[in-house]
């Protein structure tokens, strides 16, 4: 779906975490922020940051341990008003998108975009 930027976005953690499908996590505490991003939880892996992780791509194997049932990455674009972007995935109140003539990709708000016509 194409998606224009009506709010400039900027990432918050410099590194993001990563991980393949299998790795296993130490799940931290669910989001809790004023933005109302349910289902996003603070996570570990070994030799990385910690980041954000959206709670379908693990399953909990214990308390706080899970793994992961999907590829991820925490990379988020930065954004500014008027950018044209594509939305390939949909979790939690925010997009995965990829620029227009660009193959920067990352995760952006969903409030921070509109959808266009096609």
């Amino acid at each position: 779906m194409k998606l224009l930027v009506i709010e400039c976005h900027s990432p918050e953690l410099p590194e993001p975490i990563s991980f393949r499908k299998g790795a296993f996590l130490v799940v931290g505490d669910e989001y809790s922020g004023p933005e109302g991003w349910p289902g996003w939880y603070f996570c570990s892996t070994e030799a990385q940051q910690s980041g954000w992780v959206p709670a379908q791509v693990f399953e909990r194997i214990g308390e706080s341990s899970a793994r992961a049932v999907a590829d991820y990455s925490s990379v988020e674009l930065s954004v500014d008003p008027g950018d044209i972007l594509f939305g390939q995935n949909h979790l939690n109140e925010w997009t995965w998108c990829r620029k227009q003539g660009s193959s920067e990709a990352g995760w952006v708000p969903t409030s921070k975009l509109e959808r266009m016509p096609s």
